[in-house]
């Protein structure tokens, strides 16, 4: 199935009990409201169908993994409500992620900005190669990584999670993610990724369902109230991207991307 939107698309394939869902956007797979929604619909439909095992969730070309959220997007909100809507998008993907019955594996091939590091986050094993180094950019143009906060100090820890979202402005290389609990496995390259992700990924589609979703309820234990903790997460980031400091930073990224 295939979704194209926005400039972007979200697709999803079947095989040997494996679903791999697919995003991409030619701003560096960012991520616009639309296909939030598209890729959280994905996530819960694949999560709930009996065919489906195991599913893998990637992004497309070789580049960057996932640099969040869309700034065309950022820059249109003109109300809290807009904010909320748009920020609450993220909130769906991590909370489908979540919820989903079937333990979902990521797959890294390159940088994760933001929201993207949510996603790795969000995954219950996320493979990736040594180059995939990561930062929470938020606060460098007035807000703060609050809807994916959760997912990510959920994985890494409280004390890694801070440094990555006050220093905004410094990546942390792949080493620094896999020690820190973030990313299971670094391969120097896409085809040794691929090669255990693969592995993994045909292991567990032959392993006991019922097992895996109780391990998986297990993983995920104490996130139960994350429905209502994320929509007032992304409440806050709706306010706050309406505020004089955010509009400049993003004016000031957006005139710098198109100069």
């Amino acid at each position: 199935m295939l979704q194209e939107t926005s400039g972007g698309y979200v697709k999803s394939e079947l095989h040997k009990g494996i679903a791999t869902i697919e995003f991409g956007h030619p701003q560096s797979n960012s991520l616009p409201g639309k296909l939030l929604h598209e890729l959280a619909h994905e996530i819960e439909t694949n999560g709930n169908e009996p065919g489906v095992k195991v599913i893998l969730l990637r992004s497309g070309g070789d580049g960057v993994f996932c640099s969040g959220a869309s700034f065309d997007e950022l820059r249109s909100i003109k109300t809290a409500e807009q904010g909320l809507a748009f920020f609450n998008g993220f909130s769906l993907v991590i909370n489908a992620m979540r919820k989903a019955p079937k333990l979902i594996i990521a797959r890294i091939q390159g940088k994760c900005v933001g929201g993207g590091v949510g996603l790795a986050a969000a995954a219950d094993y996320a493979i990736a190669v040594e180059s995939a180094e990561i930062k929470l950019s938020e606060l460098a143009v007035g807000i703060g990584p609050f809807v994916v906060g959760p997912a990510v100090e959920r994985k890494i820890g409280t004390s890694a999670f801070t440094q990555l979202a006050i220093d905004a402005s410094m990546w942390r290389n792949g080493d620094w993610a896999r020690r820190k609990g973030l990313f299971a496995e670094l391969h120097p390259s896409a085809e040794g990724m691929d090669e255990s992700i693969n592995r993994l990924a045909g292991t567990l589609a032959l392993s006991s369902p019922d097992a895996m979703l109780e391990m998986k309820k297990i993983f995920w234990k104490g996130t139960e109230n994350w429905d209502q903790l994320l929509a007032e997460r992304a409440a806050i980031s709706g306010r706050l991207i309406l505020g004089s400091f955010a509009r400049e930073a993003i004016a000031k990224f957006t005139s710098k991307v198109k100069a």
